[in-house]
């Protein structure tokens, strides 16, 4: 399975959270399947320690470095994820999402035909098949 995660699941992976299922470890620790992280997560946690690092206590630079070093394979960000981003949809009656950053990697996801491993609701709204809850 080729994985990618969301910034926050990324955070658990990187700090050995709690909120991280076994199930979910384990097929991220699994050698068969293949981990990523986007661009866009990188980007997201500059904005985020920039405005609150209290809140979020590295920069994108230790979180790329963390990522890298835990066996993640850096995904850049395309014109092609961008426009796919457009593509998306969303289940009828569903909430607004807003987030730009949860947009482009659920888009990239789809794309890259990776599986998205996120616990983010708003996401798990969208009518797409690589989205995977954790």
């Amino acid at each position: 399975m080729t994985i990618l995660l969301d910034t926050h699941v990324a955070i658990w992976c990187l700090n050995d959270d709690k909120n991280l299922s076994e199930d979910v470890r384990r097929m991220i620790l699994n050698p068969d399947n293949i981990i990523y992280y986007s661009a866009a997560s990188v980007w997201e946690i500059m904005l985020k320690h920039a405005r609150r690092p209290k809140d979020i206590p590295f920069d994108e630079v230790d979180f790329s470095q963390a990522c890298e070093n835990a066996g993640f394979i850096p995904l850049n960000i395309t014109g092609r994820h961008v426009m796919a981003v457009g593509t998306l949809r969303k289940r009828e009656h569903s909430r607004e999402h807003h987030d730009p950053f949860d947009r482009l990697l659920l888009a990239q996801a789809k794309i890259e035909c990776m599986t998205l491993f996120t616990h983010d609701e708003l996401i798990m709204e969208y009518d797409e098949k690589c989205i995977i809850p954790v």
